[in-house]
């Protein structure tokens, strides 16, 4: 596997549906570590444990569970400053809701 080239960086993530956040990678690409800026969880914050593939030179498969039980996937491809996330979570009935959702990342 090449560098992790997100490792150590801050992005703002801008996703299709009007959510904003603030994603910060640790320097060994290990965790990360995201505000929400705008959206019906702004302000909420947390740091995850990531698991991580390479697919292709800039393109990298990111998953990990949040403390709410939501799990998240993004295809994130750096060559295009782009994100492909797929997330889960209770609908608080006892049904799952799985979205699929695009955006867009800028280095802050």
């Amino acid at each position: 596997m090449s560098e992790l080239t997100y490792a150590g960086r801050t992005f703002v993530f801008r996703v299709d549906n009007g959510a904003v956040f603030r994603n910060t990678y640790a320097a060994d690409g290990t965790t990360l570590h995201y505000q929400t800026l705008e959206g019906p969880t702004e302000g909420s914050e947390e740091t995850v444990t990531l698991h991580t593939a390479e697919v292709a030179p800039g393109l990298f498969m990111l998953g990990w569970a949040e403390k709410s039980g939501m799990t998240v996937t993004h295809l994130m491809n750096l060559n295009a400053l782009a994100v492909h996330a797929f997330w889960t979570y209770e609908a608080g009935n006892g049904n799952s809701v799985a979205e699929l959702h695009t955006g867009t990342l800028e280095p802050a």
